[in-house]
């Protein structure tokens, strides 16, 4: 299939290898020469106009930072240059408003498109073991899943559209008051002397286990190999951990949701990543 990838960061880079892996012929496009080097190599055919790279197309990937500059691809670049009939799958991580927005214009241009965001950072990017929301139709979803099974381990259907950002914006806020309570946890068990190997071994196995203990723990040695282990770089920024959490107390707002731990988890990530964005968001610990 001949797939156009538009957005080739930290994750788009490894999700656009994985599909030519998997046998697609992938045009990329991305504003940093950078990333098409690596896209080159890696096999991808590169582009230097979204809409070149969009041009007979059978379907279309985007990993974007913002539901501004999703919307400025899709209108300016996708519509009008990429074949009518096309699957659009748009992993950004965005506002739930924006992606229906996004799915019906679209759609009314004659494609089928689905929200996609992901879950797993740059390893599983790269890895191929991401985690993708999928909102959309029944139909656009049947078309889409096979692509997106190329890039992750699991693809689950949340719903109609923008169902996708929502799962994903209310699985972070999950993560970010996850990961808070476990550097709380860690932080406070070394004041009383307790040993951090030690009480690892305990909590995992009790009722306080945990992802971000058992499979993301916080502190260097302890666990599985970490960001913590190389200095809480990689993984999953600080910054893109508070892009989410302000998306989540946007939508919370919209939707009338009572989020106070959400709501403090966003003010603690601002403190954070204010000086300390391109942290991996388990760099929190060092603030306790």
């Amino acid at each position: 299939m001949k797939i156009a990838f538009i957005g080739l960061g930290n994750m788009g880079g490894g999700m656009a290898a994985n599909l030519v892996k998997a046998g697609h012929e992938v045009r990329a496009f991305d504003l940093s020469e950078t990333a098409l080097a690596a896209a080159r190599e890696a096999g991808c055919a590169t582009f230097t106009t979204a809409h070149e790279a969009c041009s007979g197309a059978e379907a279309v990937v985007s990993m974007l930072p913002n539901g501004a500059i999703v919307k400025q691809v899709y209108w300016d670049e996708v519509i009008g240059h990429a074949p009518e009939g096309a699957i659009l799958l748009d992993c950004s991580t965005i506002d739930v408003a924006t992606a229906r927005e996004v799915i019906s214009v679209t759609e009314a241009h004659g494609f089928q498109t689905v929200d996609a965001p992901v879950s797993g950072g740059i390893a599983a990017a790269n890895g191929g073991t991401l985690t993708f929301m999928v909102g959309g139709s029944d139909e656009a979803f049947a078309r889409a899943q096979p692509i997106l099974a190329a890039m992750g381990k699991a693809v689950i259907h949340a719903g109609g559209p923008g169902t996708g950002q929502a799962a994903k914006i209310c699985n972070n806020m999950l993560l970010a008051i996850h990961m808070i309570g476990t550097c709380e946890a860690f932080a406070m068990a070394d004041k009383l002397g307790l040993d951090a190997q030690t009480f690892y071994d305990i909590s995992s196995v009790s009722s306080g286990q945990c992802w971000s203990m058992t499979s993301y723990c916080p502190v260097p040695g302890v666990g599985p190999v970490t960001p913590a282990d190389n200095g809480y770089q990689g993984g999953f920024a600080a910054g893109l951990m508070l892009k989410d959490l302000k998306l989540a107390m946007e939508a919370a707002e919209g939707a009338g949701a009572t989020v106070a731990l959400g709501a403090h988890a966003k003010a603690i990530y601002e403190a954070f990543a204010a000086e300390n964005a391109a942290t991996d968001f388990s760099g929190i610990i060092r603030t306790l």
